[in-house]
C-alpha cells in the first residue's frame, strides 16, 4: 500500500547512515578461471540482464575461495546502498549470536517476555507465552498467530506498522490455533511449525537493544560492522525511534558479500579475526523448522540446495523482497550476492533463483 511505503521511507530517513568516506575494496580479486569459473557464461548473464531478459536486477557478485571473482552494478555503482528487506533478519541473528556469545544473553532458549516487564498486562494472556524463546523468534516458530504470508492473520506486519509499539503488537498476539486436520509443531520436522513472522524479527532487536545497553545500530557497528570495515549503513527505525531488525537496513552489495563470507568462514573475518563463534555460526545454519520438500529454515538463515543442469548444490541464504538473496555455497566455496529492486512481484525469487541455477552455478560445472 502506498501509505505504508510513505511511512518507511520517512522512517528510512530518521535512520542512521555513517558519515564516513566511502573506502577502496578490501576484497582480493581474481578472474573467474584462476578458481575454476567459467567468465563465458557469466558474460551471457551479464547480456541477458541487460537485455532485460531479467528485470530489475540491480548487481550481482561473485566470490570463490575468499576472492571477488565477479562484480557487476546494474543500477548504482559500488557505493550505492542496497534495501534488500529481509535479508535484514539474518544479520539480526549474527547480532544475537555475538550479543550470546559475549554474555550479554543467556542463550538461544532464554524467554523473551521477561525482558518486557513495561508492556504487561498483555492482551490475549496465556501462560505459554511466558515460555516463548527467542530461538522461536530465530526459527519463525513462536507460538503466537502471525503470518505475513496470510493477509488475514492477526499477526501479520502489514497491521504492525500501523501501530507506534511493535514490541506491544507481537507480544499482545494471540496464540495459534491448530486444526484436527493440520499437522501440529510436535508432530513436524524438528518438532516445530513454521510461520513467517517480522514481527518476531522485530522484538528481538528491542531485546537486544535491552540487553546490550545500547541501540541496535551501535550494537552493530562495534561487533560486527566495524571489524568487518563495513563503514556505510542506513537502518530503518520504527515509530519509537528502535532499530527495524525484520528488515530494510540498506548496505554496500560488497559489505553484503562480506556477511555471507562471514559465516562460510565459520565466523572468521577475511584478516582471521573470529567475530561469531564457530557454535554459533554451525547452529545458526543448521534446519531447525521445515518449510517445504526442499526449504528448511535455520537461525534466520533459509537452506535448500539449488538444482543446476549438472548437480544440486545445497545452499543456506539470506533473502529479501524483490528476489534480494545473499547465497551460501559450501561445497563449491562461493558466496553469491544478489541485488533486485523488483519488490513484491510475482516470480521476484524464482527470477533470481534462475539466475543462480542456469548461469552462476553452472560456471562451476562447465
Amino acid at each position: 500500500m502506498q501509505w505504508i511505503k510513505l511511512f518507511l521511507a520517512i522512517c528510512l530517513l530518521l535512520g542512521t547512515a555513517s558519515s564516513q568516506l566511502p573506502t577502496e575494496s578490501t576484497w582480493p580479486s581474481a578472474k573467474p578461471e584462476a578458481v575454476g569459473l567459467s567468465a563465458t557464461k557469466l558474460k551471457e548473464m551479464e547480456e541477458a540482464i541487460r537485455k532485460e531478459e531479467f528485470k530489475k536486477i540491480t548487481s550481482i557478485l561473485v566470490a570463490r575461495h575468499g576472492q571477488l571473482v565477479y562484480e557487476q552494478y546494474f543500477e548504482g555503482d559500488a557505493e550505492t546502498l542496497r534495501d534488500t528487506r529481509s535479508a535484514t533478519k539474518t544479520i539480526t541473528g549474527m547480532l544475537i549470536g555475538i550479543a550470546i556469545d559475549r554474555k550479554l544473553i543467556a542463550n538461544a532458549q532464554t524467554p523473551v517476555i521477561p525482558y518486557f516487564p513495561e508492556k504487561q498486562p498483555l492482551q490475549n494472556p496465556d501462560p505459554r507465552k511466558n515460555r516463548i524463546t527467542i530461538e522461536d523468534f530465530l526459527t519463525m516458530s513462536s507460538i503466537l498467530e502471525c503470518d505475513d504470508w496470510n493477509d488475514f492473520s492477526r499477526g501479520n506486519e502489514e497491521r504492525m506498522y500501523l501501530i507506534e509499539d511493535w514490541v506491544q503488537f507481537t507480544l499482545d498476539l494471540p496464540v495459534r490455533g491448530f486444526m484436527s486436520i493440520a499437522k501440529k509443531p510436535e508432530d513436524s520436522p524438528y518438532g516445530r511449525a513454521f510461520s513467517y513472522c517480522t514481527a518476531g524479527a522485530s522484538t528481538l532487536g528491542a531485546l537486544l537493544q535491552k540487553a546490550a545497553r545500547q541501540p541496535v545500530p551501535d550494537f552493530a557497528k562495534q561487533s560486527l560492522f566495524d571489524p568487518l570495515g563495513i563503514t556505510r549503513v542506513q537502518w530503518v527505525l520504527s515509530p519509537m525511534g528502535i532499530a527495524q531488525t525484520g528488515g530494510g537496513l540498506r548496505l554496500r552489495s560488497q559489505d553484503l558479500l562480506k556477511l555471507g563470507q562471514l559465516y562460510l568462514s565459520a565466523g572468521k573475518s577475511q584478516q582471521g579475526k573470529q567475530i561469531v563463534s564457530e557454535e554459533w555460526v554451525k547452529t545458526s545454519i543448521a534446519p531447525h523448522a521445515q518449510i517445504d520438500d526442499h526449504t528448511t529454515y535455520g537461525y534466520l538463515w533459509w537452506r535448500k540446495p539449488f538444482q543446476s543442469a549438472a548437480a544440486a548444490h545445497p545452499a543456506y541464504y539470506m533473502s529479501g523482497n524483490g528476489g534480494n538473496k545473499v547465497a551460501v555455497f559450501p561445497d563449491l566455496d562461493m558466496v553469491v550476492v544478489l541485488t533486485s529492486t523488483n519488490y513484491s512481484t510475482r516470480g521476484m525469487h524464482e527470477q533470481t533463483d534462475k539466475l543462480l541455477t542456469q548461469y552462476i552455478l553452472p560456471t562451476v560445472e562447465h
